[in-house]
């Protein structure tokens, strides 16, 4: 069949136009149309605000919208089983957070599997737990405040920012560790916490920092210690608890994205490939650090061995604290 001059100047154009296309969009459909992140916390929190920080990398990167949902309610498992039921297209994923595993030991059966429905993609962020005093004390240490507990009838009393969150056993599991009496005492939220701390109704907190920064910048919190195998980025000046003889009191929250379980190997893939690139970029980084989040790359395969020893991990905490879901 013979081409005219304008047929082949529309197929050049047209070859042109497809190189310039963007390699995901050549190798297959997806994503075709926008893909939905459902957060399950209020808009406005960090888990919000993050998961939208790096849903508007991912649009620009793949060229479609990345459009948060919160989905509310059951301490994260309303939003946790949209998604394990949802379709495994790549169009619905979940922006989880710390409580994803310890939801199992906390309530038992959950109405989805988050081993068999539900499979990791990417870390995206910890947010280290500090371990806070009031500065007014002579409390200086891990060991100083382990040494005032031994010396009280009843033990030390924590602030907690919740029955069952983060903080609330990772205070149960350093009171195991160092062998101390105490007590979780427990209150709607971080604010509440501080309060009673502030006044000196209790003796310490485990906190993500970011709440407590204006407390500590005005003199009136200490911070004695990190829960993390190394300094934070975030408050450097913070010695890890591990190096003050409390080898097991590691904790820290996190966020991370995670896919109905069926999702295709290729978009786990790609999706991990570019949520990491997000979080080597150096203006996500500043301000991920920002709201009191370490960016944690790695893999799809280091994020499920990272769940798996957490589930592990607080389920012993839960059990032997006889914590149970309320």
């Amino acid at each position: 069949m013979k081409m005219n001059r304008r047929t082949l100047l529309r197929a050049a154009a047209a070859s042109l136009c497809a190189g310039a296309v963007p390699r995901v969009f050549a190798q297959g459909e997806w994503p075709a149309r926008a893909v939905k992140i459902v957060s399950p916390y209020g808009a406005g929190g960090p888990n919000d605000i993050s998961a939208r920080l790096i849903g508007d990398y991912l649009a620009r990167r793949l060229g479609q919208p990345f459009v948060v949902e919160n989905k509310t309610g059951a301490g994260t498992r309303v939003g946790n089983t949209y998604v394990a039921n949802a379709q495994p297209d790549g169009y619905t994923i979940l922006y989880a957070a710390a409580p994803y595993s310890t939801l199992e030991a906390l309530y038992g059966k959950l109405g989805y599997d988050p081993r068999k429905d539900l499979r990791p993609i990417a870390m995206v962020a910890t947010v280290p737990l500090f371990l806070v005093v009031n500065a007014d004390t002579p409390i200086k240490t891990a060991q100083d405040l382990i040494a005032y507990g031994k010396s009280q009838t009843n033990g030390l009393t924590f602030g907690s920012p919740g029955y069952g969150s983060l903080p609330h056993l990772a205070e149960e599991l350093l009171l195991r560790d160092a062998g101390v009496k105490g007590l979780a005492v427990q209150y709607r939220g971080d604010v509440a916490a501080y309060t009673d701390l502030l006044a000196g109704r209790v003796d310490a907190t485990l906190t993500a920092i970011t709440a407590a920064l204006p407390h500590i910048k005005s003199g009136k919190l200490r911070v004695i210690g990190v829960a993390s195998q190394s300094q934070s980025e975030i408050y450097p000046q913070a010695t890890t608890l591990q190096s003050q003889g409390l080898p097991n009191v590691v904790a820290a929250g996190w966020y991370g994205f995670i896919a109905p379980a069926g999702v295709p190997d290729a978009i786990v893939a790609r999706l991990d490939t570019e949520i990491n690139g997000a979080l080597r970029d150096p203006d996500m980084k500043k301000t991920l650090l920002a709201q009191g989040m370490e960016p944690h790359p790695g893999s799809a395969a280091e994020f499920q061995k990272f769940i798996s020893a957490e589930m592990s991990k607080w389920g012993d905490v839960i059990k032997k604290a006889g914590i149970k879901g309320q």
